[in-house]
Protein backbone atom coordinates (compact mmCIF):
# COMPACT_ATOMS: atom_id res chain seq x y z
CA UNK A 1 0.00 0.00 0.00
CA UNK A 2 2.88 2.41 0.79
CA UNK A 3 4.39 1.60 -2.60
CA UNK A 4 1.10 2.58 -4.28
CA UNK A 5 1.08 5.94 -2.48
CA UNK A 6 4.67 6.51 -3.58
CA UNK A 7 3.78 5.73 -7.22
CA UNK A 8 0.88 8.21 -7.10
CA UNK A 9 3.12 10.92 -5.67
CA UNK A 10 5.84 10.20 -8.23
CA UNK A 11 3.30 10.36 -11.07
CA UNK A 12 1.95 13.71 -9.86
CA UNK A 13 5.44 15.24 -9.46
CA UNK A 14 6.61 13.94 -12.85
CA UNK A 15 3.50 15.14 -14.70
CA UNK A 16 3.61 18.55 -13.04
CA UNK A 17 7.32 18.97 -13.80
CA UNK A 18 6.73 17.99 -17.43
CA UNK A 19 3.95 20.60 -17.71
CA UNK A 20 6.10 23.32 -16.16
CA UNK A 21 9.01 22.54 -18.50
CA UNK A 22 6.66 22.61 -21.47
CA UNK A 23 5.19 25.96 -20.40
CA UNK A 24 8.70 27.39 -19.91
CA UNK A 25 9.74 26.35 -23.43
CA UNK A 26 6.66 27.86 -25.09
CA UNK A 27 5.73 31.47 -25.74
CA UNK A 28 3.43 31.42 -22.69
CA UNK A 29 0.44 32.63 -24.64
CA UNK A 30 -3.08 32.36 -23.28
CA UNK A 31 -3.57 29.14 -25.23
CA UNK A 32 -0.40 27.65 -23.71
CA UNK A 33 -1.64 28.52 -20.23
CA UNK A 34 -4.98 26.83 -20.97
CA UNK A 35 -3.12 23.68 -22.06
CA UNK A 36 -1.02 23.77 -18.87
CA UNK A 37 -4.10 24.11 -16.63
CA UNK A 38 -5.95 21.39 -18.54
CA UNK A 39 -3.00 19.02 -18.22
CA UNK A 40 -2.76 19.70 -14.48
CA UNK A 41 -6.50 19.06 -14.05
CA UNK A 42 -6.28 15.80 -16.03
CA UNK A 43 -3.36 14.66 -13.85
CA UNK A 44 -5.32 15.27 -10.64
CA UNK A 45 -8.45 13.70 -12.17
CA UNK A 46 -6.55 10.55 -13.14
CA UNK A 47 -5.23 10.13 -9.58
CA UNK A 48 -8.68 10.75 -8.05
CA UNK A 49 -10.39 8.25 -10.40
CA UNK A 50 -7.73 5.60 -9.64
CA UNK A 51 -8.05 6.29 -5.90
CA UNK A 52 -11.86 6.01 -5.81
CA UNK A 53 -12.11 3.00 -8.11
CA UNK A 54 -12.52 -0.28 -6.15
CA UNK A 55 -10.16 -3.16 -6.62
CA UNK A 56 -9.84 -3.86 -10.32
CA UNK A 57 -10.19 -7.23 -11.98
CA UNK A 58 -7.41 -8.10 -14.41
CA UNK A 59 -9.88 -9.87 -16.70
CA UNK A 60 -12.12 -6.75 -16.79
CA UNK A 61 -9.16 -4.49 -17.63
CA UNK A 62 -8.06 -6.91 -20.34
CA UNK A 63 -11.62 -6.90 -21.69
CA UNK A 64 -11.68 -3.08 -21.85
CA UNK A 65 -8.33 -3.00 -23.63
CA UNK A 66 -9.31 -5.70 -26.12
CA UNK A 67 -12.70 -4.07 -26.80
CA UNK A 68 -11.06 -0.67 -27.30
CA UNK A 69 -8.55 -2.20 -29.71
CA UNK A 70 -11.34 -3.77 -31.78
CA UNK A 71 -13.33 -0.52 -31.65
CA UNK A 72 -10.41 1.52 -32.98
CA UNK A 73 -9.86 -0.89 -35.89
CA UNK A 74 -13.59 -0.90 -36.78
CA UNK A 75 -13.76 2.91 -36.41
CA UNK A 76 -10.83 3.35 -38.77
CA UNK A 77 -12.56 1.20 -41.39
CA UNK A 78 -15.87 3.03 -40.96
CA UNK A 79 -14.15 6.41 -41.27
CA UNK A 80 -12.91 5.45 -44.74
CA UNK A 81 -16.40 4.37 -45.72
CA UNK A 82 -17.90 7.63 -44.40
CA UNK A 83 -15.38 9.69 -46.35
CA UNK A 84 -16.18 7.84 -49.60
CA UNK A 85 -19.92 8.21 -49.03
CA UNK A 86 -19.44 11.92 -48.25
CA UNK A 87 -17.54 12.51 -51.50
CA UNK A 88 -20.30 10.88 -53.55
CA UNK A 89 -23.49 12.05 -51.81
CA UNK A 90 -23.17 14.65 -49.04
CA UNK A 91 -20.00 16.74 -49.61
CA UNK A 92 -19.89 17.91 -45.99
CA UNK A 93 -17.33 20.43 -44.78
CA UNK A 94 -14.13 19.04 -43.34
CA UNK A 95 -14.93 20.15 -39.77
CA UNK A 96 -18.42 18.63 -39.91
CA UNK A 97 -17.06 15.42 -41.43
CA UNK A 98 -14.46 15.11 -38.66
CA UNK A 99 -17.19 15.52 -36.04
CA UNK A 100 -19.22 12.74 -37.68
CA UNK A 101 -16.19 10.42 -37.82
CA UNK A 102 -15.32 11.20 -34.18
CA UNK A 103 -18.91 10.57 -33.02
CA UNK A 104 -19.19 7.28 -34.94
CA UNK A 105 -15.80 6.14 -33.62
CA UNK A 106 -16.82 6.90 -30.02
CA UNK A 107 -20.06 4.92 -30.38
CA UNK A 108 -18.28 1.97 -32.00
CA UNK A 109 -15.61 1.84 -29.25
CA UNK A 110 -18.31 1.93 -26.58
CA UNK A 111 -20.27 -0.89 -28.24
CA UNK A 112 -17.16 -3.04 -28.70
CA UNK A 113 -16.06 -2.62 -25.07
CA UNK A 114 -19.59 -3.38 -23.82
CA UNK A 115 -19.95 -6.48 -25.98
CA UNK A 116 -16.52 -7.86 -25.04
CA UNK A 117 -17.15 -7.36 -21.30
CA UNK A 118 -20.50 -9.16 -21.54
CA UNK A 119 -19.25 -12.07 -23.62
CA UNK A 120 -15.58 -12.39 -22.56
CA UNK A 121 -16.20 -15.84 -21.04
CA UNK A 122 -17.26 -17.13 -24.48
CA UNK A 123 -14.07 -16.15 -26.30
CA UNK A 124 -12.15 -19.16 -27.51
CA UNK A 125 -9.36 -18.20 -29.88
CA UNK A 126 -5.85 -19.36 -30.53
CA UNK A 127 -4.57 -16.65 -28.17
CA UNK A 128 -4.86 -18.18 -24.67
CA UNK A 129 -5.18 -14.88 -22.78
CA UNK A 130 -8.29 -13.86 -24.73
CA UNK A 131 -10.19 -16.43 -22.67
CA UNK A 132 -9.89 -13.91 -19.82
CA UNK A 133 -9.36 -16.65 -17.24
CA UNK A 134 -6.70 -16.71 -14.55
CA UNK A 135 -4.20 -19.52 -14.88
CA UNK A 136 -3.54 -20.80 -11.37
CA UNK A 137 0.02 -21.89 -10.62
CA UNK A 138 0.58 -24.58 -8.01
CA UNK A 139 -2.25 -25.97 -5.87
CA UNK A 140 -5.80 -24.99 -6.75
CA UNK A 141 -7.36 -22.93 -3.94
CA UNK A 142 -10.44 -24.02 -1.99
CA UNK A 143 -13.29 -21.49 -2.02
CA UNK A 144 -15.41 -21.71 1.14
CA UNK A 145 -19.20 -21.34 1.11
CA UNK A 146 -21.17 -19.73 3.94
CA UNK A 147 -22.81 -23.04 4.88
CA UNK A 148 -19.52 -24.90 5.29
CA UNK A 149 -18.11 -22.16 7.54
CA UNK A 150 -21.18 -22.18 9.81
CA UNK A 151 -21.11 -26.01 9.87
CA UNK A 152 -17.71 -25.86 11.58
CA UNK A 153 -16.33 -29.25 10.55
CA UNK A 154 -13.98 -27.55 8.08
CA UNK A 155 -11.91 -26.31 11.05
CA UNK A 156 -11.52 -29.84 12.42
CA UNK A 157 -10.58 -31.19 9.00
CA UNK A 158 -8.00 -28.42 8.57
CA UNK A 159 -6.32 -29.49 11.82
CA UNK A 160 -5.59 -32.90 10.27
CA UNK A 161 -3.40 -31.24 7.57
CA UNK A 162 -5.61 -32.71 4.87
CA UNK A 163 -5.66 -29.40 2.97
CA UNK A 164 -2.41 -28.27 1.35
CA UNK A 165 -4.10 -25.62 -0.79
CA UNK A 166 -5.03 -22.22 0.66
CA UNK A 167 -8.62 -21.59 1.80
CA UNK A 168 -10.19 -18.53 0.17
CA UNK A 169 -13.17 -16.68 1.67
CA UNK A 170 -14.64 -14.15 -0.79
CA UNK A 171 -15.60 -10.79 0.63
CA UNK A 172 -19.28 -11.28 -0.23
CA UNK A 173 -19.33 -14.52 1.80
CA UNK A 174 -17.89 -12.66 4.79
CA UNK A 175 -20.55 -9.95 4.32
CA UNK A 176 -23.28 -12.60 4.29
CA UNK A 177 -21.89 -14.09 7.51
CA UNK A 178 -22.00 -10.66 9.11
CA UNK A 179 -25.60 -10.12 7.99
CA UNK A 180 -26.60 -13.48 9.50
CA UNK A 181 -24.76 -12.62 12.74
CA UNK A 182 -26.66 -9.29 12.94
CA UNK A 183 -30.05 -10.93 12.28
CA UNK A 184 -32.94 -10.25 14.64
CA UNK A 185 -33.72 -13.98 14.72
CA UNK A 186 -31.89 -15.62 17.62
CA UNK A 187 -31.15 -18.90 15.80
CA UNK A 188 -29.76 -17.13 12.73
CA UNK A 189 -27.75 -14.78 14.93
CA UNK A 190 -26.17 -17.69 16.78
CA UNK A 191 -25.36 -19.46 13.49
CA UNK A 192 -23.75 -16.33 12.09
CA UNK A 193 -21.65 -15.77 15.20
CA UNK A 194 -20.60 -19.41 15.16
CA UNK A 195 -19.48 -18.98 11.54
CA UNK A 196 -17.41 -15.91 12.44
CA UNK A 197 -15.83 -17.81 15.34
CA UNK A 198 -14.97 -20.74 13.05
CA UNK A 199 -13.44 -18.35 10.51
CA UNK A 200 -11.38 -16.69 13.24
CA UNK A 201 -10.23 -20.15 14.38
CA UNK A 202 -9.13 -20.99 10.85
CA UNK A 203 -7.20 -17.74 10.50
CA UNK A 204 -5.36 -18.35 13.76
CA UNK A 205 -4.49 -21.93 12.82
CA UNK A 206 -0.96 -22.70 11.69
CA UNK A 207 -2.15 -25.80 9.83
CA UNK A 208 -3.83 -23.98 6.94
CA UNK A 209 -3.58 -20.69 5.05
CA UNK A 210 -6.76 -18.58 4.93
CA UNK A 211 -7.19 -15.55 2.62
CA UNK A 212 -9.99 -12.97 2.46
CA UNK A 213 -10.32 -12.07 -1.23
CA UNK A 214 -11.91 -8.75 -2.22
CA UNK A 215 -11.92 -9.51 -5.95
CA UNK A 216 -15.48 -9.16 -7.34
CA UNK A 217 -16.63 -12.14 -9.43
CA UNK A 218 -16.45 -11.21 -13.14
CA UNK A 219 -19.60 -10.94 -15.23
CA UNK A 220 -21.92 -10.89 -12.19
CA UNK A 221 -23.95 -7.94 -10.94
CA UNK A 222 -23.48 -6.79 -7.35
CA UNK A 223 -27.07 -7.70 -6.40
CA UNK A 224 -26.83 -11.24 -7.81
CA UNK A 225 -27.48 -14.26 -5.60
CA UNK A 226 -24.49 -15.34 -3.48
CA UNK A 227 -24.53 -18.85 -5.00
CA UNK A 228 -24.07 -17.45 -8.50
CA UNK A 229 -21.26 -15.21 -7.25
CA UNK A 230 -19.53 -18.22 -5.69
CA UNK A 231 -19.68 -20.19 -8.93
CA UNK A 232 -18.33 -17.26 -10.96
CA UNK A 233 -15.61 -16.61 -8.36
CA UNK A 234 -14.50 -20.25 -8.29
CA UNK A 235 -14.36 -20.41 -12.10
CA UNK A 236 -12.37 -17.17 -12.27
CA UNK A 237 -9.69 -18.31 -9.79
CA UNK A 238 -9.71 -21.93 -11.05
CA UNK A 239 -10.56 -23.10 -7.54
CA UNK A 240 -12.61 -25.87 -6.00
CA UNK A 241 -15.82 -24.97 -4.19
CA UNK A 242 -16.27 -26.35 -0.66
CA UNK A 243 -19.93 -26.47 0.41
CA UNK A 244 -22.66 -28.39 2.23
CA UNK A 245 -25.45 -27.02 0.03
CA UNK A 246 -26.92 -29.84 -2.10
CA UNK A 247 -28.45 -27.51 -4.72
CA UNK A 248 -25.29 -25.40 -5.02
CA UNK A 249 -23.33 -28.63 -5.42
CA UNK A 250 -25.46 -29.70 -8.38
CA UNK A 251 -25.51 -26.28 -10.10
CA UNK A 252 -21.75 -25.82 -9.69
CA UNK A 253 -21.10 -29.28 -11.15
CA UNK A 254 -23.26 -28.42 -14.15
CA UNK A 255 -21.26 -25.20 -14.62
CA UNK A 256 -17.99 -27.14 -14.68
CA UNK A 257 -16.78 -26.19 -11.19
CA UNK A 258 -15.17 -28.88 -9.03
CA UNK A 259 -17.02 -29.26 -5.71
CA UNK A 260 -15.95 -30.76 -2.38
CA UNK A 261 -19.02 -31.60 -0.30
CA UNK A 262 -18.24 -32.01 3.40
CA UNK A 263 -21.29 -34.26 3.89
CA UNK A 264 -20.11 -36.60 1.14
CA UNK A 265 -16.63 -36.58 2.66
CA UNK A 266 -18.06 -37.49 6.07
CA UNK A 267 -20.12 -40.33 4.57
CA UNK A 268 -17.06 -41.68 2.78
CA UNK A 269 -15.17 -41.83 6.09
CA UNK A 270 -17.86 -43.72 7.98
CA UNK A 271 -17.38 -47.29 9.11
CA UNK A 272 -17.53 -49.91 6.36
CA UNK A 273 -19.26 -53.08 7.47
CA UNK A 274 -19.80 -56.47 5.88
CA UNK A 275 -22.57 -58.97 6.62
CA UNK A 276 -21.52 -61.44 9.30
CA UNK A 277 -19.30 -59.03 11.24
CA UNK A 278 -20.10 -58.25 14.86
CA UNK A 279 -20.25 -54.83 16.46
CA UNK A 280 -21.33 -53.19 19.69
CA UNK A 281 -23.84 -50.37 20.05
CA UNK A 282 -25.93 -48.85 22.82
CA UNK A 283 -29.66 -49.19 22.19
CA UNK A 284 -31.27 -45.77 22.72
CA UNK A 285 -34.88 -46.19 21.60
CA UNK A 286 -37.30 -48.71 20.07
CA UNK A 287 -37.54 -49.03 16.32
CA UNK A 288 -40.50 -49.07 13.97
CA UNK A 289 -41.01 -52.82 14.36
CA UNK A 290 -41.95 -54.25 17.79
CA UNK A 291 -38.70 -56.21 18.13
CA UNK A 292 -36.32 -53.54 16.83
CA UNK A 293 -33.99 -51.28 18.79
CA UNK A 294 -32.15 -48.24 17.42
CA UNK A 295 -28.69 -46.95 18.33
CA UNK A 296 -25.93 -44.81 16.84
CA UNK A 297 -22.23 -45.38 16.31
CA UNK A 298 -19.66 -42.74 17.29
CA UNK A 299 -19.60 -41.35 13.74
CA UNK A 300 -23.39 -40.89 13.75
CA UNK A 301 -24.28 -43.96 11.71
CA UNK A 302 -27.76 -45.22 12.54
CA UNK A 303 -27.99 -48.88 13.60
CA UNK A 304 -31.23 -50.91 13.63
CA UNK A 305 -30.93 -54.14 15.65
CA UNK A 306 -33.51 -56.91 15.62
CA UNK A 307 -34.51 -58.65 18.90
CA UNK A 308 -33.21 -55.74 21.00
CA UNK A 309 -36.36 -53.79 21.91
CA UNK A 310 -36.04 -55.02 25.51
CA UNK A 311 -32.40 -53.87 25.74
CA UNK A 312 -32.97 -50.08 25.66
CA UNK A 313 -30.21 -48.29 27.59
CA UNK A 314 -27.87 -51.29 27.34
CA UNK A 315 -24.87 -51.96 25.12
CA UNK A 316 -25.39 -55.08 23.03
CA UNK A 317 -23.27 -57.09 20.63
CA UNK A 318 -25.00 -57.77 17.32
CA UNK A 319 -24.30 -59.46 14.01
CA UNK A 320 -24.45 -57.24 10.90
CA UNK A 321 -26.98 -58.46 8.38
CA UNK A 322 -26.89 -55.62 5.83
CA UNK A 323 -25.97 -51.95 5.27
CA UNK A 324 -27.94 -49.32 3.35
CA UNK A 325 -26.67 -46.02 1.92
CA UNK A 326 -29.36 -43.31 1.87
CA UNK A 327 -29.36 -39.57 1.12
CA UNK A 328 -29.36 -38.96 4.88
CA UNK A 329 -26.33 -41.21 5.45
CA UNK A 330 -25.48 -44.85 6.00
CA UNK A 331 -27.69 -47.24 7.98
CA UNK A 332 -26.62 -50.59 9.41
CA UNK A 333 -29.02 -53.44 10.11
CA UNK A 334 -28.16 -56.22 12.50
CA UNK A 335 -29.54 -59.02 14.67
CA UNK A 336 -29.04 -59.42 18.38
CA UNK A 337 -28.60 -62.96 19.62
CA UNK A 338 -28.51 -63.90 23.30
CA UNK A 339 -25.42 -66.01 22.73
CA UNK A 340 -23.56 -63.34 20.82
CA UNK A 341 -21.72 -62.04 23.89
CA UNK A 342 -20.24 -65.44 24.62
CA UNK A 343 -19.54 -66.32 20.99
CA UNK A 344 -17.59 -63.15 20.12
CA UNK A 345 -14.86 -61.11 21.76
CA UNK A 346 -15.68 -57.38 21.56
CA UNK A 347 -13.14 -54.56 21.38
CA UNK A 348 -15.18 -51.46 22.16
CA UNK A 349 -18.33 -49.50 21.40
CA UNK A 350 -18.98 -48.97 17.72
CA UNK A 351 -16.00 -51.13 16.72
CA UNK A 352 -15.86 -54.43 14.91
CA UNK A 353 -15.18 -57.55 16.92
CA UNK A 354 -13.06 -60.49 15.92
CA UNK A 355 -14.43 -64.01 15.93
CA UNK A 356 -12.47 -67.23 15.97
CA UNK A 357 -12.35 -68.61 12.48
CA UNK A 358 -13.31 -72.25 12.03
CA UNK A 359 -10.89 -74.30 9.97
CA UNK A 360 -12.00 -75.15 6.48
CA UNK A 361 -12.99 -78.78 6.03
Amino acid sequence: MILLYFIRFLFFVTATAFLFVGLHETARTQQDIYVFVMGLVLTVLAIVVEWLTPKKSLSALAGVFFGLLIGLVVSWGLSRVIQMVNVIYFELEEKTLNMVVWFVGTCVCYLCISIVLRTKDDFRTIIPYIEFSRQTKGLRPLVLDTSVIIDGRIADIAQTRLFDAPLIVPRFVLNELQLVADSSDKIKRNRGRRGLDILNKLQNSSMVEVKIDDTPPPGVESDTDVDQKLIAFAKNCDGRLVTNDFNLNKVASLRGVDVININELANALKTVTLPGETMQVKILRPGEEPTQGVGYLEDGTMVVVENSSDRIGQTVTFVVTSALQTSAGRMIFGRYENGADSSFQTVGSGQRTNSRRQPMR
